[in-house]
């Protein structure tokens, strides 16, 4: 099937807050600051977990591809954002648009894996402790991360291919800050609820039995800690999973609520607030999460800036 047919405009009119026109300088704001914070945040996190020996272990390495995806999928938003907010015309290309919808569900898609793993991770970690580096060797953890990279681009490419097959009739505007599959399917005309199951049901894949794992791998691991001897013992295992506890539900809630209803029943503001929640908060806490939480992240970012101050 060809990609752009006759029922596919040149572009799209994102609307967003037009509306609401107060409501744009402060969001443009917000955008411009905490943008390049997070950017920072998660480089600094890549290259301590790269630079550093101490660091060099199964958690970090997930950590790393954490960091590199929320990279990448805050900057398939927020660029379009910034620039929606700050001018009066607020377009987007019909492959602007495509390209959009690839990259950022490619990585929602492969970060909900991620964090299905990085909960195994510590499953293993606090309940084998004597197996850890047998079952968590580096060819394994390769294998999972490539695993989770395949099924995220596996997810992106049949779902927002599917979706772009909808005929349009012509719409070509999107009450939205950014292109996105349920909106997409609420904009398109004649039969649609053939996407709308198909949508559900991927997404109880990529969401639901992801987060029903994590569920049970802390609740595995909550037992192994109350079962714990020392004090000691306890504030290090809650210290390392209650960061990634944090990230699971930042992530999973605005997900959950956006993905698993019908587009029909989405609301008309919602899809927005969400689209802010993915490209400013998530991204941007991440890296504050772990390194406020983590001695050993602090320890090594705190190394790193010693030695280029030195090395100045």
């Amino acid at each position: 099937m060809a990609l752009i047919n006759e029922s596919h405009p040149e572009e799209f009119i994102l609307l967003g807050f037009s509306d609401q026109h107060w409501l744009e300088l402060p969001l443009f704001i917000i955008l411009l600051i905490t943008y390049p914070m997070a950017l920072l945040g998660n480089i600094a996190i890549i290259l301590v977990s790269v630079l550093d020996p101490r660091l060099h272990s199964p958690m970090y390495f997930f950590l790393t591809n954490l960091s590199f995806l929320d990279m990448c999928y805050t900057t398939s938003i927020v660029p379009q954002m910034l620039f929606n907010l700050g001018s009066s015309k607020k377009t987007i290309s019909y492959m602007g648009c495509a390209v959009q919808l690839y990259i950022f569900h490619t990585m929602g898609g492969t970060e909900c894996l991620l964090l299905a793993v990085m909960s195994f991770d510590r499953y293993v970690a606090i309940c084998r402790p004597l197996h850890y580096t047998l079952i968590m060797n580096q060819p394994t953890c390769v294998l999972l991360v490539s695993t989770v990279w395949l099924g995220g681009i596996t997810y992106a490419v049949s779902e927002v291919t599917i979706t772009l097959q909808l005929p349009l009739c012509g719409i070509n505007k999107l009450d939205h800050v950014l292109c996105e599959i349920p909106v997409l399917i609420k904009a398109a005309c004649g039969e649609k609820e053939a996407n709308e199951l198909t949508l559900s049901v991927v997404c109880i894949f990529m969401l639901a039995v992801p987060l029903c794992l994590i569920l049970a791998s802390y609740a595995s691991i909550g037992r192994a800690v109350l079962n714990m001897k020392t004090s000691e013992g306890k504030k290090k295992a809650f210290g390392t999973c209650s960061s990634h506890l944090i990230v699971v539900f930042l992530f999973y809630g605005p997900g959950i609520s956006m993905y698993l209803q019908p587009p029909s029943s989405i609301t008309r503001d919602q899809p927005k607030f969400m689209a802010l929640f993915y490209a400013v908060v998530t991204p941007a806490a991440n890296p504050f999460i772990y390194t406020l939480r983590n001695k050993d992240v602090k320890g090594a970012l705190s190394n790193l800036v010693r030695s280029i101050f030195i090395s100045k």
